[in-house]
């Protein structure tokens, strides 16, 4: 089969799977989150941690839950992996270093799973499955929370509460996130995906030479890395990994676990505000972003540039034969937006523009579909954005799903846009002006060097995980500055979402009128694509001009 067309009917595929599963999750995640009625499993857990499930928080004490949350998560993944060398299944392997665990304790707990050790030969067993594993789950019903207060923000009137964190976490682990991911455990496993709990064998090759293969329970960590948009994998060369992703069909039903979710919280968000056309007005945004992203990573890979491109037909370099340019550009593209950070292919190896294409993926924010919940939230304040911007242009003061958006809800909004970039362009700037950033961890010189510190942070605050993998960030430095990266670029921007939630709870709803803004038509469909466009355009064009636009012009 001509490997364009076989690339077409992958997406295809992926888009059908995709639609068939949107609404029937979308209206269960929707019913799990305004549900009266607690399980039984579930009112033991409040009865366990001393939480009254009936008891609604103002968005102060929503946001001190989440921080709270959120710091003990980090504790005890440090101290996991401090002590991993006294644990059983460690599998003979030493204490991870203190920089290397405030590292990924950071970095598994923010969602981000940036791993900057190789997993079979660093954790043992009961790390992986108790310490990383399970931040896999909480973690990704953390931004689903957030984003189910931001919407009751727009649905509640008159009130200063937005629901219950405690609650919202453990059902959303408990009722959608872990069902799902035992489903699909057993199809990976059937799949040939591996799950055991064996330690590495050495194995005589062909050659003669002996090959060590270790195992491990991967299928149950690989099914909610991708399902909750977290990436981390079991092993170092993640999805690219025969153990982790073997065949296309694998790769295939990662990509959809990784989008599944993200898409159909725009149908459990139009659902809470009792409009679905809402919901289809923000899944066309991402839609149409995410088609974008795909297509051009795609056409800048199938690009014959040198010599070793024009012979393979492509630009195979750092790709796994058995997906080929098809199935590693709709990874990338899939993975870079949605904040998974896995990887079956070296982005490190894609052409200039190709890279710069997932490099612009991270910076949008990651909102077509983005993270769970964090790609929902995201998009939502951009909304905001576009309806104060459409606000100005006729004079009228903006309002959106019956809340006018004042002076307050835009410096809520505002300063949202501008943290993330805040971090990744200082953070940036400083690697390359310190000898310790540039001179410790770049493996390349001129633009494309400055493309790996730029993916480096913009990975990091966007808590993507992913990496163009010719930077070297086991020093010290880079250890402890992507670490305060990720849980800047997490929480901050949840701080700004969770007072944008209260403000809007607080206010009496507007009644629609001939001049309102008609937020679920084509033209705000335009409207706010251009807005996410120009808004990212102006904030990051220097830094990408710089990196992957120069060198993809030289």
């Amino acid at each position: 089969m001509n490997p364009t067309l076989a690339g077409f009917l992958q997406a295809l595929a992926l888009v059908a799977a995709l639609a068939l599963s949107y609404r029937p999750l979308g209206d269960f995640m929707a019913h799990t989150l305004t549900s009266a009625k607690h399980l039984r499993a579930e009112r033991g857990i409040y009865r366990l941690i001393g939480v009254d499930g009936d008891a609604e928080q103002s968005w102060s004490a929503y946001l001190r839950s989440v921080l709270a949350f959120s710091a003990i998560s980090v504790l005890f993944l440090y101290a996991f992996q401090r002590l991993q060398e006294h644990l059983l299944l460690s599998l003979g392997f030493p204490a991870v270093s203190p920089a290397m665990a405030w590292n990924t304790a950071a970095s598994f707990v923010t969602n981000t799973n940036w791993q900057s050790y190789a997993g079979e030969s660093t954790m043992g067993h009961l790390v992986q499955m108790a310490g990383l594993a399970v931040q896999n789950f909480l973690s990704a019903a953390v931004g689903i929370a957030v984003v189910a207060a931001l919407i009751r923000g727009f649905t509640r009137n008159r009130t200063d509460r937005l629901g219950n964190f405690w609650v919202d976490l453990t059902r959303i682990t408990l009722r959608v996130l872990l069902p799902i991911s035992v489903v699909f455990a057993l199809v990976l496993v059937s799949g040939g995906v591996v799950e055991n709990l064996h330690a590495a064998h050495l194995y005589t090759t062909l050659s003669g030479g002996t090959q060590s293969i270790p195992g491990g329970p991967v299928a149950s960590q690989e099914v909610i890395k991708q399902l909750g948009t977290n990436g981390g994998g079991f092993y170092n060369a993640n999805s690219a990994h025969p153990f982790e992703n073997p065949n296309p069909f694998t790769n295939l039903l990662a990509i959809y676990l990784l989008l599944v979710i993200s898409f159909a919280l725009c149908r459990t968000f139009g659902r809470m505000v009792g409009s679905n056309r809402q919901g289809y007005t923000i899944l066309s945004v991402m839609g149409l972003y995410w088609i974008a992203s795909a297509a051009l990573i795609s056409f800048f890979e199938w690009q014959h540039t040198g010599a070793a491109a024009r012979i393979a037909g492509a630009a195979m370099e750092g790709k796994e034969v058995r997906f080929g340019i098809s199935g590693s550009s709709l990874f990338a593209a899939s993975t870079t937006l949605t904040s998974t950070g896995a990887v079956n292919s070296a982005h490190d190896s894609y052409s200039a523009l190709g890279g710069g294409t997932a490099i612009l993926n991270m910076m949008f924010g990651e909102i077509a579909p983005g993270g769970t919940g964090s790609g929902l939230y995201g998009i939502l304040i951009l909304a905001v954005v576009t309806v104060f911007v459409a606000g100005l242009m006729v004079g009228r003061t903006p309002e959106y799903l019956g809340k006018k958006l004042g002076a307050r809800e835009m410096k809520f909004a505002s300063l949202y846009i501008l943290a993330t970039p805040a971090i990744v362009l200082c953070g940036t700037g400083l690697a390359m002006s310190l000898k310790a950033g540039h001179g410790g961890g770049m493996l390349n010189t001129g633009p494309h060097g400055f493309s790996e510190v730029l993916y480096a942070f913009t990975s990091a605050a966007n808590n993507n995980g992913s990496a163009f993998a010719g930077i070297t960030v086991t020093s010290t430095h880079w250890q402890i500055a992507l670490g305060l990266a990720m849980l800047f670029g997490r929480f901050l921007p949840m701080v700004f979402v969770l007072a944008l939630a209260g403000s809007l709870a607080r206010q009496k709803p507007l009644p629609e009128t001939v001049g309102t803004l008609k937020t679920h038509t084509p033209l705000f469909v335009g409207m706010l694509s251009g807005v996410i466009l120009i808004v990212v355009g102006l904030t990051y064009f220097p830094a990408l001009a710089l990196g992957p636009l120069a060198e993809g012009l030289h």
